[in-house]
């Protein structure tokens, strides 16, 4: 037995800690009324008890985006990480439902509205609903988020044709207690409770008894003369309440089954047959409270394909969302309250938005649009979380192959700009926060554009997620197979290029669109691989620190309008103009730009001897790729790039040193061979052209 391995003892406790206290215990009604007066929250509504749940698990602002980003997705505490979710677009949809929650929680109108999750396959909402549920379950189990029901006891003893296996009744719709309340008496209780409460919304509870609790209600009041507290006292108790979708209690899914064969009965409930030989007809007993709204009462509603249902069969909704009550067919309204969310794809909403007799329904809808991703290393931290997830083989993933796999992803669903000095992969940099100070390119405008060009809005539309983790799951299988340890970025190309043709959600009109796009990022890749290689070949740090520090000297001195000491000669001169641009020019900065990059590059420094940091290039990132593909410049005629596509050509300690200095940057060892002839055949190439 080893040190890790837990005994049964050992488990059956880790089990016993994470069930409340009080899960078993029966409590009368009294308690509960000092139990509130204690905690008012206990009695708060769906709606409020899943906002508050969102606060609970943490909260962090991003300042950039500016959107609130909830860490039960941005972090996902209790999974470990697990289900975290990616991207500006993403949270601003979970930032957008948790405020129409909010909203609800207030009374100001979306508790009585579907929120309807409307996004295209792939992006995430079905998760993002999953987890949503998971965490209601999790915060019921929980002091701050608990809640309670009642059961009716010794039933039999006052109602004489009271079946013996209904003895004990625990409220079929898991009430809160304070429904057995008249409502006089009740509004008293609740005028108290929200003068205790601290919260940013009042506690509300105008429900009425189920139709069985209200048979039993006045089946005991009647006996005992209206006495209500005799009847609390002797035939109720209080029982802890907790959110369980597997035993649909407080959480239920529903889904469509076969569209011409809907029954309302799934959605509100029906008879129960086994009852009605002893109830007889139209006794509210005999009536099953299974139906999908009965089973979420107090909590979470979620209707998959929301939008797949008959237009008939959707018309139960209006009444759910907007009244909060179902109508069983033959039986009493009975009242509800529960968020119910709503989730659909593209298709279905165009076809049903269309529709004039669907205009009630969509009344009664909060439309939250969920998107694709839109930053293309968030999308890379999607696919590594789903290799995370998995029982990868035993395969190095190299750099830029997740990157350049998102940046695929993201180029199919950017709407083309309007700019016609901004290039699509351009804009897919800026929405990646790719933007420097110099740079021309509005963000903001490209995001408003984007959307004002779109249907609905950008990243409603392209490839999915889910299409390019498939494609980079077959790439590394794939490499399994040919006994190869590492993924290049090449090989997922090629897997996108031999499988976009025969995926089926791709419109075969948008095919070459999506090939063109391809060629974009092999295009990057090929800079990037470039650059790396560039990197490994002429990386000097000395020489780039004294290059920079040369800048800096000219930079200043052009900025103060002083000479500057040659080095050399020791003599008085005017800044060097030509050194100057030949760094510049390697990001491309303009002639008419570079005062402000001077300036930018200035400012830098003096922010740093302000802090008592002494000036490092290796510090900015611009000011070092400039200064690396400067040193790239003056060194590459001394390199042979043909001979690095072929090993007989090359010395073998060379190789290695250059193989190594790529494993440095995170490349494997074969990784970095390949990226070498790679890189080696397109300068070669380039070299040639010129």
């Amino acid at each position: 037995m080893t040190g890790d391995t837990q005994t049964l003892a050992e488990l059956s406790e880790q089990y016993k800690q994470s069930v409340p206290e009080d899960l078993r215990a029966a409590k009368s009604f009294e308690w509960y009324l000092e139990e509130l007066r204690a905690d008012p929250r206990v009695a708060r509504n769906a709606h409020q008890r899943v906002a508050d749940m969102f606060d609970h698990y943490g909260t962090e602002y991003d300042e950039d985006a500016g959107v609130v980003e909830y860490q039960m997705a941005s972090q996902d505490p209790i999974h470990d990480g697990e289900n975290v979710f990616y991207g500006r677009e993403v949270h601003e949809s979970i930032h957008e439902f948790v405020n129409k929650v909010k909203s609800g929680a207030r009374g100001l109108g979306p508790e009585k509205r579907i929120k309807l999750l409307l996004g295209p396959v792939g992006s995430g909402k079905s998760h993002f609903d999953y987890l949503v549920r998971r965490y209601f379950e999790d915060y019921t189990r929980r002091d701050e988020g608990r809640m309670y029901t009642f059961r009716w006891t010794d039933l039999c003893e006052v109602i004489p044709d009271q079946d013996p296996a209904d003895d004990t009744v625990r409220s079929p719709m898991n009430q809160d207690p304070l429904v057995l309340l008249p409502q006089a008496q009740r509004d008293e209780v609740i005028e108290e409770l929200n003068e205790r409460l601290d919260a940013p919304y009042t506690v509300r509870n105008e429900q009425s008894l189920d139709p069985a609790s209200s048979f039993y209600m006045n089946e005991l009041l009647a006996h005992y003369d209206d006495d209500l507290q005799t009847v609390l006292d002797e035939h109720v108790e209080v029982v802890r309440l907790v959110a369980d979708e597997n035993q649909r209690q407080c959480v239920e899914t529903f889904e469509p089954k076969d569209k011409k064969n809907q029954d309302e009965t799934e959605l509100t409930g029906d008879v129960n047959y086994s009852k009605l030989a002893v109830y007889g007809e139209n006794d509210p007993r005999a009536f099953d409270y299974a139906g999908a709204f009965c089973n979420a009462n107090r909590g979470l509603f979620s209707g998959e394909e929301l939008l797949k249902l008959q237009r008939e069969f959707l018309y139960d909704f209006l009444h759910a969302s907007q009244e909060q009550t179902i109508k069983p067919k033959n039986n009493p309204r009975i009242d509800i309250d529960q968020v119910i969310v709503g989730r659909t794809n593209m298709p279905e909403y165009r076809e049903k938005k269309g529709d004039e007799k669907m205009e009630a329904f969509n009344d009664r809808t909060k439309r939250i649009d969920y998107p694709y991703v839109l930053e293309y290393e968030d999308e890379a931290r999607i696919y590594r979380k789903m290799l995370r997830n998995a029982d990868v083989p035993d395969v190095h993933v190299e750099p830029h192959a997740m990157e350049m796999a998102g940046l695929f992803g993201v180029l199919t669903r950017l709407e083309e700009p309007s700019d016609e000095g901004v290039g699509l992969v351009q804009k897919a940099k800026a929405y990646n926060g790719e933007i420097d100070e110099t740079d021309e390119i509005d963000e903001v405008k490209l995001r408003e554009d984007g959307d004002a060009v779109a249907e609905i809005a950008e990243g409603m539309e392209g490839v999915s997620a889910r299409f390019v983790g498939d494609e980079i799951a077959e790439a590394i299988m794939d490499a399994t197979h040919r006994g190869r340890g590492y993924l290049s970025p090449l090989s997922v190309f090629d897997h996108f290029e031999e499988n976009l043709e025969n995926h089926g959600s791709i419109p075969e009109e948008k095919l070459d669109t999506y090939q063109r796009y391809l060629e974009l990022v092999r295009e990057e890749y090929r800079d990037r691989a470039i650059e790396d290689v560039r990197h490994a070949l002429a990386y000097d740090i000395d020489e780039i620190r004294r290059q920079g520090e040369k800048y800096m000297d000219h930079v200043m001195a052009y900025i103060d309008d002083t000479t500057v000491e040659d080095e050399l000669t020791g003599r008085e001169q005017e800044p060097d103009e030509t050194f100057l641009r030949s760094v510049e020019e390697k990001l491309e900065i303009p002639g008419d730009r570079k005062d402000d990059f001077r300036q930018e590059v200035a400012n830098w420094v003096s922010r740093r001897a302000r802090e008592g940091s002494s000036f490092d290039p290796q510090d900015n990132d611009r000011l070092r790729r400039a200064l690396e593909r400067k040193l790239w410049e003056d060194k590459k005629h001394n390199i042979n790039f043909s001979a690095l596509v072929s090993a007989n050509e090359l010395d073998d300690d060379e190789r290695s040193a250059w193989v190594d200095a790529l494993v440095e940057q995170g490349y494997s060892q074969e990784g970095a061979r390949e990226v070498l002839e790679f890189a080696g055949a397109e300068v070669a190439k380039s070299e040639l052209e010129e």
